[in-house]
C-alpha cells in the first residue's frame, strides 16, 4: 500500500509540474454502452476495441457532454443544487487548467433470501482528477470499503484471496462473509501530439468490442502500467508494459512473487464497416522457479514490433499469447464482433488430435448495436464465449495470464462455454440494466487437473489425449440480474440504485443457489463484476 501512495504522489508531483487535455474516462461495460450509437456508426471509424477512450475525439464528445453535463441548463440554480445534481463537490476552471475533487460515497443493504443472511456494503471513496493545458490529464479515485458478502462471492474470495475485481481481503468482525479492502486507482495521460498518447499509472485495460475479453480484460484488479498509444487515422497501435503480483494464495509454491508483462494490440479499421485486430502478450517472471531473478527484460522493451518470434528465437520459457479480433457493422444498429486468443498449439495435434492438452485457444462470438426497436438509447448485446482446457495455464503459476489471483483475460478462467445476453436502457435520470448468463464449465475432482483452474500447472494433465470443453465435474450455472437507478450527479455517476440478482451453480457435489435483492447510493464509474464462477469444488 505504500508503494501505491508512493507512486500516485509522484503522479500528483508530475501534474503540477506538466504545462502541456485528454479527457481520461475510466472504463465500465455500463458507462461505455451509452456511446454505442455513435461509435458503432456506419458513418464513424472509431477504433472502439482499445479501451479506455479518450473522451477528446470529436466522434464521441457530443454524446459525453450531454452524459456528463445532463441537467446542467444554464439556469441560476443554488449552490447546494448545483453540488448535489451537476457538479463536483470542488470544481476549479482557469484558461490552462482544471481541478475536480469529490467524495464518493458508496452505501448498500442487501438480504439473500435463499441463503437467509443479510449483506451490505460500507464504502466511502476520494476522486481528484483535471488537466494542466491541452495535453495532460489525470485522474486519482481511492476507496475504504468494508462488506458482508453474499456466499458465493464469499465462496470466491476464500478460494483465491482477492474481492473480485479490486484488491486482497481481509477477514472482518472475525465473520465468514465480512471483509475489508481498500481500492485505488490512478491514471495520468499526456499528449505530446495528436497522434500519440503516453499514460502510466495503476489501473485496467480492455481489448476488444464484447462484454467479455478473452485477450486482455478489466476484471483483474488495477495493476502499474506504461502505455504509449499512436493514432494513425485508420490504424491506432498501443504497446503496455506492467508489473503483475503472483500471491501465494494462488502459487504452486506457495510463496509471494512477481512478474512482467508486454502487451502489444493493432487495431486496423478497413472502412466504416470493418476492422481487424491483432494481438499479442509475454508473460515473464521477475524470479523464476529456481529462485533465479531475472528483473525486466529488455528484449522486450521495443514497443513497435510482435514479439512472439523473439521469444520463440531466444528459446524463452515465457508464456505468450497472441489473437485477433474483428468486428463487421452490419447496420447502424447492429454490429457483429468476434475473437480468437491462442494460447499454445502444436500444428500436427492441432489438426489430428483435437483432444490434445496442448491445443489451447478460445473463441468468443457476438453482435451488439443501439436503439433496439426504433427505442432511443435501448441498447443491447448477446455474446457466446469458449475456451478449451488449460488454456492461460503454464507450467508455473508464476507464468500463466493472471494478474493478482484473478485471470487477465475472462474471469472464469478455461474449460467452459458461455452465453451472456445484456439490455441497457437510459432515460433522463434513470437508468435500466438487465442481464442473463448461462454457462457449463468442469471444475477440478479427485486432485486431478481438469483444466479450468489456470493456476494449476498445465504439466500434469487429465489427459494427454481426449480432452473436451467442460470435463471434470460438470458445473451449470444461471445468472440473471436487474438493476434500476436514479441518476442523481453524473460527474461522479452519483445514483440510487435498486438491484436484484438469482444465481444458481449446480452439479453432482454442490448446489448452490442465491437470490437476492440489493439497494443502496452508489458513486463511480469502476466495473464490479458479480457474474462469476466457481474455480474449485466446495
Amino acid at each position: 500500500m505504500k508503494r501505491i501512495f508512493i507512486s500516485i504522489t509522484l503522479l500528483l508531483i508530475t501534474a503540477g509540474i506538466a504545462r502541456s487535455q485528454s479527457v481520461y474516462q475510466p472504463y465500465s461495460y455500463d458507462f461505455y454502452q451509452k456511446f454505442n450509437a455513435d461509435a458503432y456508426s456506419t458513418k464513424t471509424r472509431l477504433h472502439t476495441a482499445m479501451k479506455p477512450f479518450f473522451v477528446d475525439d470529436s466522434l464521441l464528445m457530443h454524446q459525453y457532454d450531454s452524459i456528463i453535463n445532463y441537467g446542467s441548463d444554464g439556469s441560476n440554480k443554488s449552490f447546494l443544487y448545483r453540488k448535489l445534481f451537476n457538479e463536483h463537490l470542488i470544481d476549479i476552471k482557469s484558461q490552462n487548467s482544471t481541478f475536480y475533487a469529490d467524495l464518493l460515497p458508496d452505501f448498500s443493504i442487501g438480504r439473500d433470501f435463499s441463503n437467509k443472511n443479510n449483506t451490505w456494503l460500507s464504502s466511502i471513496g476520494l476522486q481528484i482528477g483535471g488537466t494542466a493545458g491541452k495535453k495532460f490529464s489525470y485522474n486519482v479515485s481511492g476507496y475504504l470499503n468494508r462488506a458482508q458478502v453474499p456466499n458465493y462471492i464469499s465462496t470466491y474470495i476464500r478460494q483465491v484471496g482477492i474481492v473480485p475485481g479490486q484488491a486482497y481481503a481481509g477477514t472482518y468482525n472475525n465473520k465468514p462473509n465480512d471483509y475489508a479492502w481498500d481500492y485505488i486507482a490512478a491514471t495520468v495521460s499526456y499528449t505530446p501530439v495528436k497522434y500519440l498518447n503516453i499514460s502510466a499509472g495503476r489501473d485496467k485495460t480492455f481489448i476488444g468490442d464484447g462484454y467479455r475479453s478473452l485477450l486482455l480484460s478489466d476484471y483483474a484488479s488495477p495493476y502499474p502500467f506504461f502505455k504509449l498509444t499512436a493514432n494513425l487515422g485508420n490504424v491506432k497501435y498501443m504497446a503496455m508494459w506492467a508489473y503483475f503480483n503472483d500471491p501465494a494464495g494462488t502459487s504452486n509454491l506457495n510463496i509471494d512473487r512477481n512478474k512482467w508483462g508486454i502487451f502489444h494490440y493493432l487495431d486496423w479499421n478497413v472502412n466504416n464497416r470493418l476492422s481487424f485486430g491483432f494481438f499479442d502478450s509475454i508473460i515473464w517472471a521477475n524470479t523464476d522457479d529456481q529462485g533465479h531473478t531475472h528483473g525486466f527484460d529488455f528484449s522486450y522493451i521495443n514497443p513497435v514490433i510482435f514479439l512472439r518470434p523473439i521469444e520463440a528465437a531466444n528459446g524463452s520459457p515465457d508464456n505468450a499469447l497472441i489473437g485477433l479480433t474483428t468486428k463487421y457493422k452490419l447496420t447502424d444498429g447492429i454490429t457483429a464482433y468476434g475473437q480468437f486468443s491462442l494460447d499454445e498449439f502444436t500444428a500436427k495435434e492441432f489438426f489430428s488430435n483435437p483432444g490434445y492438452s496442448n491445443n489451447k485457444f478460445g473463441y468468443q462470438l457476438g453482435i451488439r448495436g443501439a436503439n433496439l426497436f426504433g427505442v432511443t438509447n435501448l441498447n443491447y448485446l448477446l455474446e457466446t464465449n469458449t475456451v478449451r482446457p488449460y488454456t492461460y495455464s503454464e507450467r508455473s503459476s508464476i507464468l500463466n495470464y493472471s494478474a493478482n489471483s484473478e485471470p487477465l483475460a475472462h474471469p472464469w478462467g478455461a474449460n467452459f462455454r458461455e452465453v451472456v445476453g445484456l439490455l441497457n436502457y437510459s432515460y433522463k435520470r434513470f437508468d435500466l440494466m438487465g442481464e442473463v448468463d448461462y454457462g457449463r464449465y468442469g471444475l477440478d475432482m479427485n486432485n486431478i487437473n481438469y483444466g479450468k483452474d489456470i493456476f494449476n500447472p498445465y504439466t500434469n494433465p487429465a489427459s494427454t489425449y481426449g480432452n473436451t470443453i467442460g470435463q471434470g465435474l460438470k458445473t451449470n450455472m444461471v445468472y440473471l440480474q436487474g438493476k434500476v437507478g436514479y441518476l442523481l450527479n453524473p460527474k461522479y455517476n452519483l445514483r440510487l440504485e435498486l438491484g436484484g440478482i438469482y444465481r444458481t451453480e449446480k452439479n453432482s457435489d454442490f448446489n448452490d443457489k442465491t437470490a437476492m435483492i440489493t439497494f443502496g447510493i452508489r458513486s463511480s464509474f469502476r466495473q464490479v463484476y458479480n457474474d462469476l464462477a466457481s474455480y474449485k469444488t466446495h
